[in-house]
């Protein structure tokens, strides 16, 4: 039997605890929340309040609510005085033996037919239930912060727990104004399993010295619009707690990419644990604060001069299609004066209607004036020979990802182009260096990728190969500046920084799918709702085309020879029997036709 909740009470009132308090207390329920000291009630309390305030200063709540809500919390140093509560969640640090001691107290202090929860991220359900004499009653309630504003909450049942109080607490989720997912009893659930082996992969990405701090983060941020990067999440989290979750993880999974990166345990011996401590991959101005300082670590301000750089006046572009175009406008726009070539003049000219198309756009906005728009047209020059580009000082190549068909390109483009001309490749996946090696001029080639579409997304990876001369990087660098564009800088390896962070994570979402823990919508909902990406794993991966996804997959398996790179079978069952995404109109879930 079950008991109406009027009643909670909430041990451990840090960032997640407060938030909790909050969030039962607005919803009109009589909550307690528990502290070890007069010191931790007081910050707590500090916390809600300021929260509050924050809310009705937002104008997302009325004053008359927040004074209500307050006249609803009640702090206490004692457990026993939650020997009244309908229900308790426990949200003390990520300590087992911490929490099943709290348990062990709760179970002869609460009702028999109270609900015990914990909001425990990073251990075993199960391994805090079995602390108690009921774990029949025993539940995971994983909030995420701010618990105020995200909406996902986890409901994590163990084999034992009473069907029936996981019912009701998904329905008290959605009394709270949350959005609930129903799962079982594994490391990380839903959220932390995908989103932790994606900030692992990050941070070892950072600690091998392949990427800045700035760039890795920046590049996640630009290039696939996630609210913050990983290694500042990483930060936000709190270092010792991703170190929990991976613990936890890789102990059940035993795979690589759970096993937390050495630098974690570094920085944990050395207080850097993040926002908290004020010091964790970035610097803050003070522990708790969000506002980054610099450190030794922060790239100088202010680029060094252009002495030395190569001199960038004109512009070629290989290929018409979207990309191409594109790349095309952004150079132009920038004033550039750009020849791109096509296999014929009339596909040439016919592209040349993509720009106007979008130059129009712009026009009608109001973002050009019509003589900006006749000269911006007018720098666009549209051919079909490779020998009009013999002037040019920089050619981008934005053509199919096939890397016979680059080789082929890049040397014609080397008997054509003036000695000094920069020849750049826009691929994704392939090898930057073996294009460089099949060119008598391998240390003027680099890789180039921009992000579609081109003309919006601001980030730029610059992909230097080992016999890339220095000048020709630190000229793009500062041509991407020029035209807007924030460039980030990385080795010549698959995926460069985007895709070697991107689609490991969704190909582990692939592999959460076809082992039924949850399914496609609940995934989706967790990332987007949990960790506030713009879209669901299933929803990118439809728009990207799983054939895209899977090619670039087996590239990140072949290079890395990762075990847990190895595509998921249903990624490629989807691609044999034509599922591609949105493109076919049935992929993970199925369009209609327009």
């Amino acid at each position: 039997m079950t008991r109406d909740i009027a009643k909670v009470g909430v041990v451990g009132l840090g960032t997640i605890g407060g938030g909790i308090v909050e969030v039962f207390a607005r919803s009109g329920i009589e909550t307690i929340g528990v502290e070890v000291s007069d010191e931790a009630l007081a910050r707590a309390k500090s916390f809600v309040e300021n929260s509050l305030q924050r809310a009705v200063d937002r104008e997302k709540l009325a004053d008359a609510d927040r004074l209500e809500a307050l006249g609803r919390i009640s702090y206490t140093k004692t457990v026993a005085d939650l020997a009244g509560c309908d229900m308790v969640i426990e949200a003390v640090p990520e300590d087992l033996d911490l929490k099943r001691s709290i348990f062990t107290q709760l179970d002869d202090i609460v009702a028999q037919d109270a609900i015990l929860a914990t909001s425990s991220s990073a251990h075993s359900i199960t391994d805090v239930a079995m602390s108690t004499k009921q774990p029949q009653r025993v539940l995971g309630m994983h909030f995420f912060a701010p618990v105020p504003v995200l909406k996902l909450v986890e409901v994590i049942s163990t084999v034992v727990t009473d069907p029936a109080i996981a019912d009701q607490v998904t329905e008290l989720a959605e009394q709270l104004g949350k959005q609930p997912v129903r799962v079982g009893d594994r490391a990380g659930f839903i959220a932390n399993a995908l989103i932790m082996g994606y900030v692992n992969h990050a941070v070892g990405m950072y600690e091998s010295k392949y990427a800045t701090r700035e760039d890795i983060d920046a590049a996640m941020m630009m290039g696939c619009g996630y609210p913050m990067g990983p290694l500042a999440l990483a930060d936000l989290v709190g270092v010792d707690t991703i170190f929990a979750v991976l613990e936890t993880m890789y102990e059940q999974s035993g795979e690589r990419l759970h096993a937390p990166a050495p630098i974690f345990k570094q920085m944990i011996s050395a207080g850097w644990l993040g926002r908290k401590s004020g010091r964790g991959f970035y610097s803050y101005e003070k522990p708790g604060s969000s506002k980054v300082v610099a450190d030794e670590l922060t790239p100088a301000k202010g680029a060094a001069a252009d002495a030395g750089l190569r001199d960038i006046g004109t512009v070629g572009v290989i290929g018409n299609g979207t990309m191409a175009m594109g790349i095309v406008e952004v150079f132009v726009k920038a004033g550039y004066p750009t020849t791109f070539v096509a296999r014929s003049q009339e596909k040439a000219e016919a592209s040349l209607g993509m720009l106007r198309k979008s130059l129009d756009r712009a026009l009608s906005k109001g973002k050009l004036t019509q003589e900006k728009y006749d000269a911006t047209l007018a720098l666009a020059t549209p051919s079909a020979s490779y020998d009009d580009l013999k002037d040019v000082d920089i050619v981008v190549e934005a053509i199919a990802e096939d890397l016979a068909v680059k080789i082929d390109t890049f040397q014609r483009l080397d008997k054509v182009c003036k000695p000094g001309c920069i020849l750049a490749s826009t691929t994704s996946s392939l090898p930057v260096v073996k294009i460089a090696a099949a060119t008598s001029r391998p240390a003027d080639v680099i890789g180039m990728h921009f992000f579609n579409p081109a003309a919006i997304m601001r980030l730029v990876e610059i992909v230097s190969t080992v016999i890339t001369a220095k000048d020709v990087r630190d000229t793009v660098d500062a041509l991407c500046a020029k035209i807007g564009k924030r460039a980030v800088h990385c080795g010549d390896r698959s995926g460069f920084i985007v895709n070697a962070l991107l689609f490991p994570y969704l190909n582990d979402a692939v592999s959460m799918l076809e082992e039924h823990y949850a399914t496609a919508d609940d995934i989706d909902l967790a990332m987007k709702q949990g960790c506030s990406l713009p879209m669901g794993p299933f929803e990118l991966l439809d728009v990207v085309g799983n054939d895209v996804s899977l090619a670039i997959q087996k590239e990140l398996f072949t290079e890395f020879r990762d075990p847990h790179f190895r595509p998921a079978p249903l990624l490629e069952h989807l691609v044999k029997g034509g599922y591609l995404g949105r493109k076919t109109g049935h992929g993970f879930r199925s369009y209609a036709k327009k």
